[in-house]
C-alpha cells in the first residue's frame, strides 16, 4: 500500500506543478491574470502524463511489483482452497 501512496502522491504533485507552470506561462504570454482554467487543466494534465511516464518509472515499477506479488499470493491461496475442497 505504501507504493500506491507514494506513486499517487507524486503523480498529484507532478500534475499540480504542471498546471501551475502552464498557468504562469499562459499569463506571461497573454499578459493578464485572466487565464481560462479548463484549457490550462487539460494542457497540464497532458504534460503531467508525459512527464510522469518518464520521471516516475521507478515508482510505477515498484507499485506494479507489489500488485503482482499480492495477485500471486491471492491466486496461490485460491488454488490451495480449491485443492482442499477437491480432496474433501
Amino acid at each position: 500500500m505504501k507504493e500506491f501512496a507514494v506513486y499517487t502522491g507524486l503523480r498529484v504533485l507532478v500534475f499540480v506543478a504542471s498546471v501551475i507552470t502552464v498557468m504562469l506561462i499562459w499569463s506571461l504570454i497573454i499578459g493578464s491574470r485572466d487565464v481560462p482554467r479548463l484549457p490550462v487543466f487539460v494542457v497540464g494534465f497532458a504534460i503531467s502524463g508525459v512527464v510522469s511516464y518518464f520521471l516516475l518509472n521507478r515508482q510505477r515499477d515498484a507499485f506494479a511489483r507489489r500488485v503482482e506479488e499480492r495477485a500471486a499470493r491471492a491466486t496461490a491461496a485460491f488454488e490451495q482452497r480449491n485443492a482442499r475442497e477437491d480432496r474433501d
